[in-house]
């Protein structure tokens, strides 16, 4: 590019070298802006650089002069605050359905949002945990390519795979396509899910989205609208456990007083919780009675209770007689 051309793009470099270099613990002066603007084929003179920093306050970029032994110019107010971006970074590292190569090129993404010294603390939470992360690259674009077919009220067809213990992928339904009309992504327990209309089987089915591959729109118009307009979306995370499909049923537990906290977490604010004695309430909630619903219960030990109905009480009693032989033995 010839340095006159160059020279029209000076502000546009100069606000760049800012918004990467500059922060409030680090300003920078009038000498490092002529270098940088040097470093990159543009001849810069100071009296010059004052007339661009105030044409880029007027177009609103937020620079601050400080005043003491030396003169410096920084970016002070940015889209988003460190705070913000940690948070991103923080969210981005533990979603288990984004893969680690994903996780590594978004928060690179993200670091690109503050300055370079802001960066490098970005950097270091890449490290701090050490989560799961699903083998499916392709889950980033699946939710993509899922939230389109919704948007446009088409079926989705797709390949639904499980991991075997050599870590080979295995497709289900002996490897032919699902086809199905997709309405809503769910999060639940660190995992998005699908919840789509099976025709075939009358009902809304829910699948998990690292295990789909291969998905594409179809022509034909969704089926199961009134299904999902019947459907309580709030209450159906909260009865659905683990994601585990079944029959929702009304079970009544006892709980000890200090699970209160818990039980608000799994069933949400409105839950009604009855005073059985001074140690112990009550409630009644519909759930969908699953191995994972048991294993909720199981997980509070004696200080939790199934009292009805009695298929779930004979249902809890089995799984634990066999966690119990297990280690009898």
């Amino acid at each position: 590019m010839a340095r006159s051309q160059k020279q029209k793009l000076k502000l546009l470099y100069l606000m760049r070298y800012l918004q990467q270099n500059s922060d409030e613990a680090h300003p920078v002066g009038i000498a490092q802006m002529v270098e940088a603007l040097e470093s990159c084929g543009i001849p810069a003179e100071r009296k010059s650089l004052y007339a661009d920093l105030e044409a880029l306050r007027e177009f609103g970029l937020d620079i601050v002069q400080t005043r003491g032994k030396t003169v410096g110019y920084y970016v002070a107010s940015r889209d988003f605050e460190l705070p913000e971006l940690k948070l991103l970074v923080d969210s981005v590292q533990s979603s288990k359905f984004i893969t680690q190569r994903k996780t590594l090129s978004l928060i690179r993404k993200i670091e690109n949002l503050a300055s370079v010294h802001d960066a490098a603390a970005l950097q270091r939470q890449v490290f701090v945990r050490n989560r799961v992360k699903t083998m499916n690259e392709s889950v980033y674009y699946n939710i993509d390519e899922i939230s389109s077919a919704i948007t446009a009220d088409r079926k989705i067809r797709f390949l639904y795979c499980e991991y075997t213990v050599s870590k080979e992928r295995r497709y289900r339904h002996e490897g032919a396509f699902y086809e199905l009309s997709p309405y809503a992504l769910i999060w639940d327990d660190e995992n998005y899910y699908l919840l789509a209309f099976d025709a075939a089987a009358g009902q809304m089915r829910h699948y998990r989205v690292d295990k789909m591959s291969r998905i594409s729109a179809l022509e034909s118009f969704r089926d199961g609208k009134e299904a999902f307009r019947a459907l309580d979306m709030s209450a159906y995370s909260k009865r659905v456990f683990g994601m585990f499909a079944g029959e929702a049923e009304t079970v009544r537990l006892r709980f000890s007083n200090r699970l209160a906290g818990a039980v608000i977490d799994r069933f949400g604010r409105d839950v009604t919780l009855i005073r059985e004695d001074e140690e112990h309430f009550s409630v009644r909630v519909e759930a969908v009675v699953s191995p994972q619903f048991y294993a909720w219960v199981f997980g509070f030990g004696g200080e939790a209770e199934i009292l009805s109905p009695p298929s779930a009480r004979e249902g809890m009693a089995a799984v634990s007689r066999a966690v119990l032989e297990k280690y009898e033995k």
